[in-house]
């Protein structure tokens, strides 16, 4: 079992047996596989609108990564599983974009890597073989989960999975409000929040017997939790 350094902002919860770790950085840890996962990085996507002629900021790649390597660090994870859109676009891809992975990835050369495809990833294309990133197709089985890039449920498993980009709404007195990602689980599969930066919120509703996570700064708090534990 791996040792995790515990932030005060980490929850646990229990599904299907499993020890799960909801994390504030936007990612999942899965104690007894020493396995990290998150969704939605979309590396790439920041170079994708200047090459479109949209001027946005730089950077936003080397910020992600050194968030992911400081995670890698404080979890003691031995495997990182990408659940889908590890890359925007074609448009996106670069050298420059690809050097900033490669060293990265050359600091973390005894991390499993496995990327589970999704939309996104079929426009973009795979990550260059020199990264050491296995690529393969959802849905992934890795009883008693199910690795997927849409949220869905499956016959062979509890789904986990990405894509919506969860977003969930806090209102407050005198007219305040927030908008924050959150994880989403209910009986048959998770969603995780986007990794990236650059990703934006999706308007989520989710279903009233779905338990929702928020994540409010370097904390995960519970909105609503009736406690999956199946």
């Amino acid at each position: 079992m791996t040792h995790v350094n515990a932030n005060d902002g980490d929850l646990e919860i229990t599904i299907r047996g499993e020890r799960l770790v909801l994390l504030p950085e936007r990612a999942l840890l899965w104690i007894q596989q020493q396995t990290l996962l998150i969704a939605d990085p979309h590396f790439g996507k920041a170079a994708a609108f200047r090459a479109g002629g949209i001027p946005v900021p730089g950077g936003t790649t080397v910020d992600a990564l050194t968030r992911l390597g400081n995670l890698v660090g404080r979890t003691g994870a031995t495997r990182l599983i990408f659940l889908g859109d590890l890359l925007h676009a074609k448009e996106g891809r670069s050298t420059g974009l690809f050097d900033e992975i490669a060293s990265w990835r050359a600091s973390h050369s005894d991390l499993e890597m496995i990327l589970v495809r999704g939309n996104h990833d079929e426009r973009a294309g795979d990550p260059p073989g020199v990264l050491n990133i296995e690529c393969v197709e959802a849905p992934s089985l890795l009883p008693p989960f199910v690795l997927a890039h849409h949220p869905a449920s499956h016959v062979d498993g509890y789904v986990l999975a990405g894509h919506v980009h969860p977003g969930v709404r806090l209102y407050g007195a005198g007219g305040l409000r927030e908008r924050l990602p959150c994880f989403v689980f209910d009986a048959n599969h998770a969603i995780l929040p986007a990794f990236g930066d650059f990703t934006g919120f999706a308007p989520f509703d989710p279903d009233q017997s779905a338990d929702v996570y928020a994540v409010a700064g370097e904390s995960v708090i519970a909105l609503r939790s009736k406690g999956w534990t199946l």
